[in-house]
């Protein structure tokens, strides 16, 4: 009612009981998606049925012969439902208020369905949502996956591939608005990403404690949040972090231990990715009984290399330091012996 009496909506023209938005009437319809009115197409399956122009939308829907009356209600134009663009605007009102920081969504929803919600909702004299974010798209095979396509991967069978948080680096180490196309090796990479992560907090806390940190952001961390989330820098900075915290380990250093623990805790908390925190730690067993079998295979490994170097089997050893490198370890030979660091 509010639309119609500001002339941005009429009842239609056949008697449906329909109410359309008159797109004609809101200059800066297009806005959001970068579009000018004069330059817009209707839909091809466009009904014009009822409407001034093929390009407004609807507000509410008369009810049809046949449909429940649960699910309509009445109005001055008869019995019908809300549009799926007013819901979503009414269902924002209701639980955010007239103006609210954040709407998000798929790229594919900005038009015409945000675009709708945004006219809608400032012709009615809301100001709505201040900034908008639209993630791009996850593909497997150059598509789009979703349920109406039918290549859906269901969550519950990824996750028996690699753990929780692993499906989680994956998907926030890319940037929000950059499409990625699912494969198996790009996850089973973010796995092994992860997990080496993963092995410096476990074996950072086995060194100085869980608790010894203090929680202090890379600068450049939280340089590259503050740029519309740039998730890719700030996994970046996690990973230079712990390098350096690797080092330190070998080193012996604690004092920077401990420092690199606690900011390296702390930007993984930002993600949502810190292994000792619920529900990863509960989910997929504690990350220093991970560190644990880490540090007994790598000491086999190590005891096999140490054999082989006293009987001058140097084939042998070197096949070993090999293997380990493939698999992300580093060793060093010292004059203490052999040391071993987890790169990243």
């Amino acid at each position: 009612e509010a639309l119609i009496g500001a002339g941005h909506a009429y009842p239609a023209t056949d008697g449906s009981g329909d109410v359309y938005f008159d797109v004609q009437s809101w200059s800066p319809y297009g806005e959001l998606s970068g579009q000018r009115i004069d330059d817009m197409e209707p839909a091809a399956d466009a009904d014009p049925r009822g409407k001034r122009d093929p390009r407004d939308f609807a507000l509410w829907k008369g009810a049809k012969p046949g449909e429940p009356t649960t699910a309509s209600w009445a109005t001055p134009w008869g019995r019908g439902r809300p549009g799926w663009h007013l819901e979503c605007s009414a269902m924002a009102g209701k639980y955010l208020g007239d103006e609210f920081d954040i709407h998000g969504g798929g790229l594919d929803l900005r038009f015409p369905h945000h675009e709708n919600e945004l006219a809608q909702s400032r012709a009615a004299g809301r100001p709505f949502a201040r900034v908008w974010m639209h993630n791009a798209m996850l593909n497997l095979t150059g598509e789009k996956m979703s349920k109406s396509v039918g290549n859906a991967l269901l969550v519950s069978e990824v996750i028996k591939r690699v753990p929780p948080a692993a499906l989680r680096y994956y998907l926030v180490a890319p940037h929000y608005r950059s499409p990625v196309e699912f494969s198996e090796g790009a996850l089973a990479e973010a796995a092994a990403a992860y997990a080496r992560i993963e092995g410096f907090v476990a074996r950072a806390c086995e060194r100085v404690g869980a608790d010894a940190g203090i929680p202090v952001l890379c600068a450049d961390f939280a340089a590259a949040m503050d740029d519309d989330l740039g998730t890719p820098t700030a996994v970046a900075c996690i990973h230079e972090i712990v390098r350096s915290g690797n080092a330190a380990l070998a080193a012996g250093d604690d004092v920077q231990v401990r420092g690199m623990l606690g900011s390296v805790r702390a930007m993984l908390a930002i993600l949502g990715l810190d292994p000792l925190a619920e529900p990863w730690a509960s989910s997929s067993g504690s990350a220093t009984a991970t560190a644990e079998v880490i540090d007994a295979l790598v000491g086999v490994a190590l005891e096999q290399r140490k054999a082989a170097r006293a009987r001058k089997d140097y084939p042998a050893s070197d096949a070993i330091r090999d293997q380990l490198a493939a698999a992300g370890v580093a060793v060093e030979d010292t004059a203490e012996g052999s040391r071993w660091t987890v790169r990243t």
